[in-house]
């Protein structure tokens, strides 16, 4: 019994697989050009494939294309297969001489699946352009005219005639190019040398080459060829002058630079390198007194000269290249030595104290140096002095003796360290000089608090953040070292409202950072002030405060709450009206309040459902909803109203009441007329007479029992100063009998107290109570916000009436 239904399974699978090959074996081709505009119509598919135009959107028409992009699409309404996207043949097919898009038309209902093939026919939309946009030549100065360079040849993704025809070299006399052509049909230029090189004359030889394509308008590129003449070794070096005559104080300090001679190469290269060297006609005396640098030409003292010892010194220099073939060229030095005062005067540091504490104090003696020259008279006199802008000074102690002092108060921060060198110098003609640097250390002290960047700090933090987060990183700078650097942080401890705020902040002691320990509601807590101090690690410690202002931002976390018109059975009231309403009348009005912050709190009311939209407004301000137009016989004698309460913020949060009117003929007013301009018609009909005698009498019983209640009350919180007398609210059985239900309900008494406080600039708010079935109209002023009843003016008033049942 279960083997059939499974055969006819696969039977019907097997058809179904047979129906797919069947619709899906024809293909349709199409071409067009490619960089067609977006929204350009290919081809009509509805007609091309026999399809009822009008059937696309039932049978779900799509297009499948077998692409990284989906380059076109099906209108549904025309059929037309239109541009998606802008088609780049050279980057859809890359290399390819014949570009086809594959793309496949699925329907339902039945299915059926229709292969299309459109070829992207090729258009000179790319320039050819060259790989390198610089090609580089090295060609030496001595090859022969008629020799080839092979160039790098240009490339151009487009095909066909829109692809490379020929080449072009800016004019140039020493070059020009040949084209060729590869087997491949592909054109490519060779640079041919028609005039002899001479790099003397011109070293490079820039050219420019153009590659130009065959479409219409044509296209170029360009790159730009540098020839670099390669040297060869045809020029001698020479130097600036071919006799030197130099003058040379004895005593001169070994390796002082005498002369630096100079011979240059036209040439370029190994062949421009130059050697320096004695000839052999300088004597041996004078290659021993003064040292030739080979490479640069630099002639410096090699051992002591003294003008007693020798006088003149002769000597030639030759200048020879590194060429193969090598080439050179010489000149002749004359060294005069001259007289002079040839004994330095000398420093010596007898005692030096380093390192010292930043805060030595001045006039301490931190060196003795003494001072010396071997020279007699004027020659042997020596000054000593340091630089005026260092905080020491130098004080004579005995005969060549000198004391370095401490002349200004030191600081570490600023100055960690001081070179300071001592300068001596006799008075010959010339005089000479010497110098010795010592560096003096300063050691740090703990003399500087830790200092924040800012002294207040404002911090805002979104509510409903998640416990550890990071508010922020309060960072302090103490410029001293070490242990005196190392900074510690606290939160200066503060209660609010018995809680510690370690217990609501937490801040690391080791960088600052500062976190909160729980989720902060906008609602209850909006900011915190406290202290974060920074302490240092020395002895004995600093520190320094900064002051943390925390301010909760307000998110949308609260929806409207609708708290009039009451509803006592969930979210629908029921309300019932005069069918004699004017048009205008105040029907209801919707009051929604939302504990968020001003700007999440705005409220406008909107209707979800209206059951006849010409006969009831509603302002999106203030919740008022009112007639439109008087009942007329037409009119259902049931309407429904499903007003939204919705907020300002971001997403917006909304509550909904839904208000059934039902219209009554009687002359009953309605609640914005009650307590003002009187109705126009006649009222004192039988009925209507009787319902205004129980009105009035329900209404003076009502008011004789809030007055006693009032006093009772009063009476009860007189000796209590915490609760003063109230006066603005009433707690009332719910199933009053203040009028006949079957023309007034209860709701609609609250609605007749609300309207009337609401017209006396008050809000009316009814709310239940913990005991029983009671409830609470609070009547408070408008500009008072509800969250604030608890502490404003307005009190509340309490007054029990007599609980009777009623049937309605």
């Amino acid at each position: 019994m279960d083997a059939q239904p499974t055969v006819m399974k696969y039977v019907a699978t097997l058809l179904l697989l047979s129906a797919l090959v069947y619709t899906a074996s024809s293909v349709t081709h199409y071409s067009i050009p490619e960089e067609m505009e977006v929204g350009s119509v290919v081809a009509n598919l509805a007609a091309d494939l026999g399809i009822d135009v009008q059937t696309l959107e039932r049978r779900k028409i799509r297009l499948d294309i077998l692409a990284s992009k989906k380059y076109l699409d099906v209108n549904k309404d025309s059929g037309d297969l239109f541009i998606l996207e802008r088609i780049d043949r050279e980057y859809l097919c890359i290399s390819k001489t014949v570009c086809y898009l594959k793309m496949e038309v699925i329907l339902e209902n039945p299915v059926r699946i229709f292969n299309i093939e459109l070829e992207i026919m090729d258009i000179n939309d790319n320039a050819p352009y060259f790989r390198r946009d610089t090609i580089n030549l090295d060609v030496s100065e001595s090859t022969a005219v008629g020799e080839r360079f092979s160039l790098s040849n240009a490339v151009d993704p487009d095909i066909g005639s829109n692809s490379i025809k020929s080449y072009y070299l800016s004019e140039s006399a020493n070059f020009d190019i040949e084209i060729q052509t590869g087997r491949d049909g592909s054109k490519f230029a060779d640079l041919i040398l028609k005039k002899a090189l001479d790099r003397e004359e011109q070293a490079v030889h820039n050219l420019i080459l153009t590659a130009v394509d065959g479409g219409v308008p044509a296209r170029s590129g360009t790159a730009s060829i540098i020839v670099r003449v390669l040297d060869t070794n045809d020029n001698a070096p020479q130097f600036d002058k071919d006799n030197y005559t130099i003058n040379l104080t004895e005593n001169a300090p070994i390796g002082s630079l005498v002369v630096k001679l100079n011979a240059t190469d036209r040439d370029e290269g190994s062949n421009s390198d130059i050697i320096y060297s004695y000839s052999l006609y300088t004597s041996e005396k004078t290659q021993q007194a003064f040292s030739l640098n080979p490479d640069n030409g630099d002639i410096r003292v090699k051992e002591m000269i003294n003008y007693e010892d020798f006088r003149i010194y002769d000597m030639e220099i030759i200048a020879t290249d590194k060429g193969a073939n090598s080439l050179s060229g010489k000149c002749k030095v004359k060294i005069l030595i001259t007289d002079m005062n040839d004994n330095h005067p000398e420093i010596s540091i007898k005692s030096f104290t380093s390192p010292v504490k930043e805060d030595i104090a001045v006039n301490t003696v931190i060196a003795v140096v003494s001072v010396s020259d071997k020279d007699s008279g004027e020659n042997g006199q020596v000054d000593i002095h340091i630089s005026d802008d260092l905080p020491f000074a130098l004080k004579e102690s005995s005969d060549n003796y000198y004391e370095l002092l401490v002349s200004e108060p030191l600081d570490r921060e600023k100055v960690p360290e001081y070179d300071i060198t001592i300068t001596v110098t006799d008075r010959g003609n010339p005089p000479l000089s010497d110098n010795e640097t010592i560096t003096l250390e300063l050691l740090d002290i703990n003399d500087n608090v830790p200092q924040f960047p800012q002294t207040f700090y404002t911090i805002p933090v979104m509510e409903n953040n998640a416990p550890g987060a990071l508010l922020s990183s309060l960072t302090a700078i103490d410029p001293d070292l070490h242990e005196n650097q190392y900074l510690v942080y606290f939160i200066i401890e503060k209660e609010i409202v018995n809680t510690s705020m370690s217990m609501l902040f937490s801040i690391n002691p080791e960088n600052g950072n500062l976190y909160a320990l729980k989720t902060f509601d906008y609602e209850i807590e909006k900011e915190f002030l406290f202290h974060i101090e920074a302490r240092d690690s020395g002895v004995p410690p600093l520190s320094s405060n900064v002051t943390v202002h925390i301010i909760i931002m307000d998110q949308n976390d609260n929806t409207p709450l609708i708290v009039s018109p009451w509803r006592a059975h969930g979210s629908v009231v029921e309300e019932k009206i005069p069918r004699s309403t004017d048009k205008g009348t105040l029907i209801a009005k919707v009051i929604a309040i939302d504990s968020d912050s001003v700007h999440n709190s705005r409220i406008t009311y909107q209707f979800l459902h209206n059951t006849d939209a010409t006969l009831f407004s509603l302002d999106q301000y203030n919740g008022e909803i009112r007639t439109m137009r008087m009942f007329s016989y037409r009119d259902s004698r049931h309407q429904q109203l499903v007003v939204i309460a919705k907020d300002n913020g971001e997403p917006a949060l909304s509550a909904t009441v839904t208000i059934k009117l039902s219209t009554v003929e009687t002359a009953l007013k309605t609640y914005a007329d009650m307590t003002e301009v009187p109705l126009g018609y006649d009222i004192f009909s039988d009925l209507n007479l009787y319902l205004v005698i129980g009105l009035g009498s329900v209404s003076f019983l009502l008011l004789i029992t809030i007055l006693v209640t009032i006093v009772l009350k009063c009476q009860k919180t007189k000796p209590s100063k915490a609760a003063p007398p109230c006066r603005n609210s009433v707690i009332s059985e719910r199933n009053s009998t203040i009028a006949d239900s079957t023309l007034v309900s209860n709701d609609a008494y609250w609605y007749s107290l609300f309207l009337a406080e609401t017209r006396k600039g008050k809000l009316v708010v009814r709310q239940p109570v913990p005991k029983g079935a009671r409830y609470v109209v609070s009547s408070l002023p408008r500009s008072t916000g509800l969250t604030e009843t608890s502490d404003s003016a307005a009190s509340t008033l309490q007054a029990s009436t007599t609980t009777s049942s009623s049937s309605t």
